[in-house]
């Protein structure tokens, strides 16, 4: 009976220890899908956390699978430092734009094109992280940005209250310059009546040694 017994418990112990090697694994953070212009570059986002500090070993590995589903093609590498690529499509169109002290394994695209659609993958390893999950970005490269019906909406709204806001502002203007001028009318007619005032008390008072 001690025979299976050790057997069942070293069994045990290598499903436990497995575990806690999967639960310990390297695990990676992209964005699931990137939408850019034409002719434009793009940042694609790439962040990693480990369970070990990192190592000189550390390395990185950006691939492309264009939507054919075509192989895959090498984008970047990085060990220490970034490794250029010397042909393919992305020859001098991708630099590295990340941080390890970050933990950001990013880098840049330059000048887009329709034919870069496709899935980016981003890989770490952190020696003895060496398994986990790898990143996927979905690059979508268009010929203009299509705004939504939210955008447009968005955009009335704002356009609205812009124009509401200037109609107030003008209608205030004009009330108050009314109320300026009914001001100066009363201010001048009410001078007028004093000055017509005085100049009947002075007729009436010239006129009063003529009738004794």
């Amino acid at each position: 009976m001690r025979g299976p017994t050790w057997v069942g418990a070293v069994l045990s112990l290598g499903v436990q220890l497995r575990a806690l090697w999967l639960v310990t694994a390297m695990e990676v953070h992209t964005a699931k899908e990137v939408v850019a212009v034409n002719g434009t570059n793009q940042r694609l986002k790439c962040t990693f956390s480990s369970s070990h500090p990192i190592s000189e070993q550390l390395s990185v590995t950006w691939n492309f699978q264009p939507e054919d589903l075509s192989s895959h093609e090498s984008v970047l590498y990085y060990q220490k430092e970034p490794y250029k690529l010397t042909s393919g499509r992305f020859k001098d169109r991708v630099t590295w734009d990340g941080n390890i002290e970050r933990n950001d394994v990013s880098i840049m695209i330059w000048n887009l094109q329709p034919t870069d659609n496709g899935t980016f993958t981003c890989q770490v390893t952190n020696w003895p992280d060496v398994y986990g999950t790898i990143g996927e970005v979905r690059l979508r490269v268009v010929q203009k940005v299509h705004f939504s019906e939210i955008h447009f909406l968005a955009v009335a709204i704002g356009s609205a209250s812009v124009l509401m806001i200037i109609v107030v502002t003008v209608v205030i203007i004009c009330r108050q310059h009314q109320k300026k001028v009914q001001e100066k009318r009363m201010e001048v007619a009410d001078t007028e009546l004093k000055e017509k005032e005085k100049l009947k008390m002075r007729e009436e008072k010239e006129a009063s040694p003529l009738e004794d």
